[in-house]
């Protein structure tokens, strides 16, 4: 690290605004809202589902850090972009269930349609989010090592 990067940043952990401000960082950090938002609307109608936006909550804050670091780049020993896209249709499928859950059992729990509504929106995103790591990062190392042949 240069002498720069350690005076800008004084805790050691640089963070990378560009990226926050890129589609991806964009996708994160939608991810993020939509998951706080689910999970609030879910604390104050059935508390019973709190589990999973939180977890998911806690995952993408998780890989926000994590890539805006670039601390990601360091551990070499993981496949990131295939733990990035398990990520995101594992949320799916999970907050998908919990929203679909949510809008059967949710008899006269105004939140609860609101949490199950915002979840699909949830679901959307998680699923775009996985198109686009399989479409630019899974595929594209498929047709690196296949050229390198």
């Amino acid at each position: 690290m240069s002498e720069r990067d350690e005076t800008s940043n004084p805790s050691g952990f640089p963070l990378d605004k560009e990226f926050l401000k890129s589609l991806k960082g964009r996708v994160l950090l939608t991810e993020l809202v939509l998951c706080f938002v689910v999970f609030v609307c879910f604390a104050a109608s059935i508390s019973s589902y709190l589990a999973a936006p939180l977890l998911e909550l806690i995952i993408t804050i998780i890989f926000i850090i994590l890539i805006s670091s670039q601390y990601h780049l360091r551990l070499t020993a993981l496949n990131w972009p295939c733990m990035d896209f398990l990520r995101c249709a594992s949320a799916a499928l999970i907050m998908f269930v919990v929203s679909a859950v949510a809008a059967a059992r949710s008899s006269g729990y105004g939140g609860a349609i609101t949490a199950a509504i915002f979840g699909f929106f949830l679901v959307g995103v998680f699923c775009y989010d996985a198109y686009t790591i399989y479409k630019t990062d899974i595929q594209g190392q498929k047709t690196e090592e296949g050229d390198g042949v």
